[in-house]
């Protein structure tokens, strides 16, 4: 049984009605395996989340950095909402913990998969929005966010180019982008991987790397400057 009084406490969040809370941990595996249970998954939270919390960053960006033209502003919100950093802030809240989830998802290793703690946070947002208002998810917003901007105002920021292309291939293409391994090279203790990225089955970036994540950003990297290039 989950204490969501102990996870109020943790969070640093106050609900008056813990099934607001609840709800943005219920994964819909949970759902499934019980079907007699009301209410929803988070999916609905997550939708409202994400939506917040882009709201949020971008007019956190716009007031801060007031030289920067809307690129800059678009790269730097991209590496600050996109899946990965969402997924490291929700594991450092342990948001894993909370999660209810099906037997089947939990044997699978659920908990620390970092889309569920991606979802989960964005959907947490979204409840403290609906529970809280606009001014406290943006308190928490900007909590979790704090180290992040703190770089990027230092000047050590660097482009989470994964993040750019999957945001500019969802919105001009409605869908999102394929990475494929291309090719294997060298040997086992000094391999090289060579990453294709795929938009609706066309290569539109590639890069090669010592590890399959290295490859995949030297791709993401010259699929962005494809892409920003052809759309203005």
């Amino acid at each position: 049984m989950v204490d969501w009084n102990d996870c109020q406490k943790r969070l640093g969040v106050s609900f008056r009605q813990d099934s607001l809370l609840e709800m943005a941990f219920v994964h819909s595996s949970y759902l499934n395996e019980n079907p007699g249970l009301a209410g929803y998954s988070n999916e609905r939270l997550e939708f409202l989340g994400d939506a917040i919390l882009n709201f949020i960053v971008a007019e956190k960006l716009y007031k801060e950095f007031p030289e920067l033209p809307e690129g800059n502003l678009t790269e730097i919100r991209a590496s600050l909402v996109c899946r990965d950093t969402l997924a490291e802030i929700a594991s450092s809240l342990k948001l894993g913990d909370w999660l209810l989830l099906g037997q089947g998802e939990e044997a699978s290793g659920g908990r620390e998969r970092p889309s569920n703690l991606a979802n989960a946070m964005e959907a947490l947002i979204g409840a403290i929005y609906l529970g809280q208002g606009l001014a406290r998810a943006r308190r928490f917003v900007f909590r979790q966010l704090k180290p992040r901007l703190d770089k990027i105002k230092a000047g050590k920021r660097v482009p989470n180019y994964k993040a750019l292309v999957q945001e500019c291939v969802q919105g001009q293409k409605k869908t999102t982008p394929v990475y494929r391994l291309a090719e294997t090279a060298g040997p086992d203790h000094s391999k090289q991987f060579t990453v294709e990225i795929l938009v609706e089955g066309k290569v539109v970036g590639n890069g090669t790397g010592k590890s399959k994540k290295a490859a995949e950003n030297q791709a993401a990297r010259a699929a962005w400057g494809k892409l920003r290039s052809s759309h203005g």
